[in-house]
């Protein structure tokens, strides 16, 4: 049990780190970029550059805020569960998992706070060359846990190791 409580709690704190500082960014944003001109990191390429996201990612669904609510409860929802249901911080084979865990959190956390807070997500982040969709922080960690989830299903986990996250299974490590 004690194992457990502090999984849990690890879970947390590191999580209000990364959404700490994905707030830090944003409010880094406001102050500096809103109203100006993009701030050129690299020529052509990548840029500093304030907009207000109303939407989801790449501006889909404007205006949903009720939507992108529930969405939030039910992955921090999911999150919990699955961190609930992991094996103790002793247990390697999990680690990944628990911080892919931890980042797509963080990055459902922050976006929800701006948009509870403001209505719309501040992103900032700017790939001119691909003329990428402007993000954010917290986006960065939805999308990197998401693609090395995608890495550790297709090549380092195996059907048994979920068995502990089936619905109704009691046999925890």
């Amino acid at each position: 049990m004690k194992e457990k409580v502090i999984n849990l709690l690890s879970w947390l704190c590191a999580s209000a780190v990364l959404v700490m500082f994905d707030q830090y960014t944003k409010q880094l944003a406001v102050l500096h970029l809103k109203g100006q001109e993009p701030f050129v990191l690299v020529s052509g390429v990548f840029e500093l550059l304030y907009s207000e996201n109303r939407g989801a990612a790449f501006g889909m669904l404007q205006g949903q805020q009720g939507f992108f609510f529930i969405v939030g409860i039910l992955v921090l929802a999911a999150a919990a569960y699955v961190m609930a249901r992991m094996p103790s911080y002793r247990y390697s084979r999990y680690h990944f998992l628990k911080l892919c865990t931890v980042m797509i959190t963080a990055g459902a956390v922050g976006n929800m706070v701006d948009r509870i807070s403001q209505g719309y997500v501040v992103d900032f982040l700017y790939f001119r060359l691909i003329d990428f969709p402007i993000f954010n922080v917290a986006d960065i960690y939805v999308t990197t846990a998401t693609g090395l989830l995608l890495v550790l299903f297709l090549f380092y986990y195996k059907d048994e190791d979920f068995e502990i996250f089936r619905w109704g299974n009691r046999r925890q490590q």
